[in-house]
């Protein structure tokens, strides 16, 4: 699997991983929070929220294969909605939702119990921190990649930080960005617009058209968008040189 970002390895976190089918998580905690527990905890949560998108699919095989919006069954599970209205706001089908929305969820559960939490799903990341953060950007080919990084303060957790590409990784794109990380309240919702704006991108004039999207999307707090040797960059964004 491919990462499009990735927080630069802090010593106060204790990583281990978590994999169930295609759901890869890489989880940080904090190192006094940690027990032996939490990687089955988080083992059981990945295999019930799959089980309820499996099922809701097996019901209704349009929310997997749809790329616009859909209205979900009434009780439908935390997963389906949280897809669903993630969908909605950015106007594309729910699935380009789910990584982030697995990532939050379970980063929701485990904010009971661990004071510092990051659970990376690919590109796609959420983050409860006491302190700042750096995450590291990976834009391919371009020469931004793992030069520069998004720097977090801590009043700005929790939050999701997602990036879509059209030029790296398995996920379905339908534009030819090299990277496109977005900053929101909620992981899920990151996740749909990454991959909304994403699509709007073929050349480097199309930089300021995903910006000019994506800024309009409330809960949307910041977006860098990169194309070859071009980035672009809205909202709550401090960039720092790595290198």
């Amino acid at each position: 699997m491919d990462y499009y970002s990735s927080l630069k390895s802090s010593s106060d976190l204790k990583y281990f991983t978590v994999q169930e089918k295609e759901t890869l998580l890489r989880i940080g905690v904090d190192r006094e929070s940690y027990t032996e527990d939490l990687t089955s905890f988080c083992r059981k949560k990945v295999l019930a929220l799959r089980s309820d998108l499996e099922n809701y699919i097996d019901k209704c095989p349009q929310f997997q294969s749809s790329f616009q919006p859909l209205e979900v069954l009434p009780a439908s599970a935390e997963i389906i909605r949280c897809m669903a209205k993630a969908a909605r706001l950015a106007n594309v089908g729910p699935m380009a939702a789910v990584a982030g929305a697995i990532a939050e969820l379970l980063g929701e559960e485990l904010s009971g119990y661990c004071k510092d939490i990051i659970i990376e799903n690919g590109g796609d990341i959420y983050l409860k921190s006491r302190t700042k953060r750096i995450i590291t950007i990976f834009a391919g080919k371009t020469p931004f990649s793992n030069q520069i990084g998004l720097e977090i303060d801590a009043n700005e957790f929790p939050l999701g930080l997602c990036t879509s590409s059209g030029t790296i990784g398995q996920g379905i794109s339908l534009g030819k960005a090299d990277a496109v990380i977005i900053k929101a309240k909620t992981a899920s919702l990151a996740d749909a617009v990454a991959t909304a704006a994403a699509n709007r991108i073929k050349s480097t004039e199309d930089l300021k058209l995903a910006i000019e999207f994506a800024n309009k999307i409330k809960g949307v707090t910041g977006v860098i968008a990169i194309k070859d040797s071009k980035l672009a960059a809205w909202g709550k964004i401090k960039i720092i040189k790595l290198r």
